[in-house]
């Protein structure tokens, strides 16, 4: 059987040393002379295979000339070397969590290090997207919704649409609940931001000169984690998600509506009149905000108009396009072009 399959294999032996083992285990005792003779060893071979057995512990030397060796029980001896194996695959397991972070550290080969990285804390993000501000030469692309990081109105981005690069930005109803005024977007509209608003955004995003993006990886308030890139395929692919929001977004206006210093409505506002009339941009900021559901508590908020003076313009408004919701009034102001 030793010599068809080899036992002894996993304690460290050889086959030549397992036969030499077993043929020792089976007679109760020999000597280098007679291993030497029965398998066709040199002696100095055959000594040095003895003495690694008792080594090991798997065999006793007695004492005399011919240097006879004995077997030690394997109940103890195999026992013995069976708990350290146990001791050494115990401790493998116990690395093994920090081997294969120490292997997942390191990307596959031909992959570039900086294409992507992971910020797995608010502060890093935040730092990450400012740096991007500043680097944007040409242009610069933005779902912005909560959960925000930084201050909401950044003098970075004035800086940057100062210097020519085309800012265009995607808002939510969230976003002017947390953290976004009407004014702060007023006023980047005035400096040269286009700015649109959507109902919701699958996740914050910065594109920047189609080089770089910085995407969030989760959006639960206290848990800010994101992902920034240089990976061309992923760019393109992230570029192609926001000109898709952008294309079914609503524009937002320049300028704020002021209804409640007097500002009244033009004349022939009524019965089809929106037929031949472009709409004001206050009127535009009011079907925007109205199209995307966002509460009238809330339109009247960011507006700065009373509730009741919204509900008489967003009254005068659906019934001068001839619409009975405000989901029918925003079909029939795109129709016209006013979105």
């Amino acid at each position: 059987m030793a010599d068809d399959i080899p036992l002894l294999d996993v304690a460290g032996l050889d086959p030549l040393s397992e036969r030499v083992y077993l043929d020792l285990l089976a007679q109760g005792r020999g000597s280098a002379a007679r291993s030497a003779e029965k398998f066709g060893l040199g002696l100095p071979a055959a000594s040095a295979i003895l003495e690694s057995l008792r080594e090991q512990g798997l065999a006793s030397r007695l004492e005399g000339d011919e240097r006879e060796y004995i077997a030690v029980d394997p109940g103890y001896s195999l026992r013995a070397i069976a708990d350290r194996m146990g001791d050494q695959v115990l401790r493998i397991r116990e690395a093994l969590p920090r081997l294969v972070e120490m292997f997942e550290r390191v990307p596959p080969s031909g992959i570039d290090q900086t294409q992507t990285t992971i910020l797995a804390d608010a502060d890093a993000v935040a730092a990450w997207y400012t740096r991007l501000q500043h680097q944007a030469r040409t242009e610069f692309l933005a779902f912005d919704r909560p959960p925000y990081v930084s201050a909401s109105l950044d003098p970075v981005e004035a800086t940057a649409l100062d210097r020519g690069v085309s800012w265009r930005a995607i808002y939510t109803i969230e976003s002017f609940d947390d953290g976004t005024t009407w004014e702060e977007v007023a006023e980047l509209a005035e400096q040269g931001e286009q700015a649109r608003i959507a109902p919701a955004l699958p996740v914050k995003l910065a594109i920047v000169d189609r080089r770089a993006a910085l995407v969030s990886l989760t959006l639960e308030p206290g848990r800010i984690s994101a992902l920034v890139t240089s990976s061309a395929p992923l760019i393109d692919a992230l570029h192609q998600l926001f000109e898709f929001h952008w294309a079914r977004s609503l524009p937002l206006t320049e300028s704020r509506v002021r209804l409640e210093e007097g500002v009244a409505p033009p004349h022939g506002a009524v019965a089809g009149a929106g037929r031949t009339r472009q709409p004001t941009p206050e009127e535009r900021a009011l079907l925007a905000l109205m199209a995307v559901g966002m509460k009238d508590d809330a339109i009247a908020r960011q507006l700065q108009i009373s509730p009741r003076t919204l509900r008489r313009r967003s009254q005068e408004l659906m019934l001068e396009l001839e619409s009975s919701t405000r989901f029918q009034a925003g079909l029939e102001a795109g129709r016209r072009g006013w979105l």
